[in-house]
């Protein structure tokens, strides 16, 4: 069975080769024929210098000179512009290849259905990143294989021409050597296969490890994590060198055969010189070319690695571009989403839960156990596939299963209680949210980001669409204004004095934990969302902005005098937000004990009054 899967999967890694050939073709045409022709030129080169001694120099000829030197200054001029414009056709074609090869990555990485590869962020990062690179660059070996045989070809011509035994031992010679190398081929692919597997796999736990850093500090786990990638790191070191060794002799090979067929061929000349067979500007010939191939021999040889090493990262590229979805969305389009129903549903540690968000409630959700309020949190948010889960989920009267994914995103919003801002402008990333409503990024010289799935969850799945720039002008005043008042993130505007066009690093790492939660709630609340749910929203404020949040969002989303009747439901133990809630339901061992409003049961229940009283 790990046979058939790995053949299987070279399958599809040498596809996604031919496919990148096939869709730069009219460069990478362009590419052959520049390259092919530099290397023509190159091989004529000693050809004409041998035409010009025994043609114009040795006949003392001054016009033979100076027609031999015209020609010599047009083929020099070939030599050049071919090289230039083949070699430039050929990087944009491998520019474009890997930026397209990212995109579907990308694309595939962040797709709401929730791809299913097995890996770590880190390890898919490495893949979508640098092995995207490597296989493009296959759109620079096979070109410059083809002019590698285009230059050994003419050289064996010329020499079949000049003397039989020669051009013969170079056409034998040359493919014995070139076959010979080959043979390391499928040591070099495998091997570079594990070293690009063990060093992804050491990058992915890298990245895990610093975004945990907090935490590691937190329980007193640096010195676990520290030998976790000090391990991880020694197989990386060990793969990498097991690929050095094969590596190593390609090259050796290569050099070597390469530098023996070139004396041989000159040694063969000079003795064919001293018996006439050929003349002096024939010897300088042959002597020149036995030079020149040693560079499309050496040229060959590492075509034939770097082939192997993108056939490597093509079949772990695939692993990601064909992996499958975890969900399965009908075909079912809601509107506004009013109501929203949990029924008998068991997942994680939820056993037999059930809950309704009433068309209009303020609904808090109070989990003793964190369990319980990650695993609503993952419902809420369709994270959760139908065969990891039992009961129904329904979005007025229809099942999450038969819901358009994308209708379904555009009722439900989840903000999670881990924020993630990307490199901007403050205003940029809570309009963000807004997606019929952004602009191009015109705040900085050179400045154009891409922002692809926000921190927030629009809908039923985990991400967020995908917008361009800053939005800077693209949403209306109002509805800013009001997203930052009702999160107080209004003060993190006036805390800089560039105000809203703030530049911010990516994942907002120059502001507080304090200062992302309320642009991140601010970005939820400016998308405005039918139904709005809520993870520890405050955990990083203090008490006095607490309350203020908790104002604001009530005001925002259920002020009885404004249009429409939002739902938010927030998983929260901060009494502040609770006590503006119509309702708050108790999870406690996976079901729903206690039902009421804050006041009443912190006046009835020690249990909650120690979850939730500070």
């Amino acid at each position: 069975m790990a046979a058939a899967d790995d053949s299987g999967q070279r399958r599809r890694g040498d596809r996604l080769l031919w496919r990148a050939l096939a869709r730069n073709r009219g460069r990478v045409a362009v590419g052959v024929v520049g390259t092919s022709g530099h290397q023509t030129a190159e091989a004529l080169v000693p050809v004409a210098i041998g035409l010009i001694i025994d043609r114009a120099v040795d006949t003392g000829s001054p016009g033979a000179l100076a027609v031999s030197l015209v020609g010599l200054a047009a083929l020099f001029t070939l030599l050049t512009l071919s090289w230039r414009y083949g070699a430039r056709s050929l990087v944009v074609a491998m520019q474009r290849e890997a930026h397209l090869l990212r995109v579907e990555a990308a694309g595939k990485m962040i797709d709401p259905r929730r791809q299913n590869t097995g890996m770590l962020s880190g390890e898919i990062l490495s893949i979508a990143t640098s092995d995207a690179d490597r296989v493009s660059r296959l759109l620079h070996f096979a070109p410059a294989f083809v002019a590698g045989l285009v230059g050994l070809g003419i050289s064996a011509v010329v020499l079949l021409r000049i003397d039989l035994a020669l051009g013969l031992g170079v056409l034998i010679g040359v493919p014995l050597l070139v076959g010979a190398v080959q043979l390391i081929g499928p040591v070099l692919t495998r091997r570079a296969a594990l070293q690009q597997a063990a060093t992804a796999e050491t990058t992915a736990l890298a990245t895990d490890l610093i975004r945990g850093i907090a935490a590691l500090r937190g329980i007193g786990a640096e010195h676990n994590a520290a030998r976790r990638y000090r391990d991880s790191s020694a197989a990386a070191l060990h793969s990498t060198l097991r690929a050095a060794a094969p590596t190593g002799a390609y090259h050796g090979v290569t050099t070597a055969g390469g530098g023996l067929l070139l004396a041989a061929v000159a040694a063969f000349a000079g003795w064919a010189a001293l018996q006439g067979r050929i003349s002096i500007g024939e010897l300088i010939t042959v002597v020149g070319l036995a030079q020149f191939i040693t560079e499309p021999v050496r040229e060959l040889g590492l075509c034939g690695q770097g082939i192997a090493l993108c056939r490597a990262s093509a079949r772990r590229l695939t692993k990601v571009l064909d992996a499958g979805f975890r969900l399965t969305p009908g075909d079912h389009i809601v509107g506004d989403v009013g109501r929203v129903e949990l029924r008998d549903v068991h997942h994680g540690s939820l056993r037999g839960f059930g809950m309704t968000l009433k068309q209009g409630e303020l609904l808090g959700v109070v989990g003793y156990d964190p369990l319980d309020s990650q695993a609503l949190v993952a419902l809420l948010a369709g994270r959760v596939p139908p065969e990891d889960r039992t009961g129904e989920i329904l979005l007025d009267g229809v099942a999450l299963d038969r819901l358009d994914l994308h209708a379904a995103r555009g009722a439900v919003l989840v903000e999670p209680h881990e924020v993630d801002l990307f490199e901007g402008t403050l205003r940029s990333n809570v309009l963000i949210g807004r997606p019929s409503e952004v602009a191009t990024d015109d705040e900085a010289p050179g400045a154009h980001s891409t922002a692809t799935g926000a921190g927030s969850t629009t809908g039923i799945s985990t991400g967020t669409g995908t917008a361009t720039g800053s939005a800077t002008g693209s949403a209306t005043d109002a509805v800013l204004a009001e997203a930052l008042r009702a999160s107080a993130g209004d003060e993190v505007a006036r805390a800089h004095p560039n105000g809203l066009d703030h530049r911010i690093t990516d994942r907002g790492t120059t502001l507080s934990g304090g200062q992302r939660q309320r642009l991140g709630l601010a970005r939820a609340l400016a998308a405005r969302p039918p139904v709005l749910v809520l993870d520890e929203p405050t955990t990083a404020v203090d008490a006095m902005t607490e309350g203020a949040i908790a104002e604001g969002l009530a005001l925002a989303r259920h002020d009885p005098s404004a249009q429409g009747a939002y739902g938010t439901i927030v998983v929260t133990s901060s009494p502040a937000l609770l006590a503006r809630a119509h309702r708050v339901l108790v999870i406690d061992n996976g079901v729903v004990t206690l039902e009421g409003t804050h006041a009443e049961l912190a006046a009835s229940d020690a249990g909650y009054r120690k979850a939730v009283l500070r």
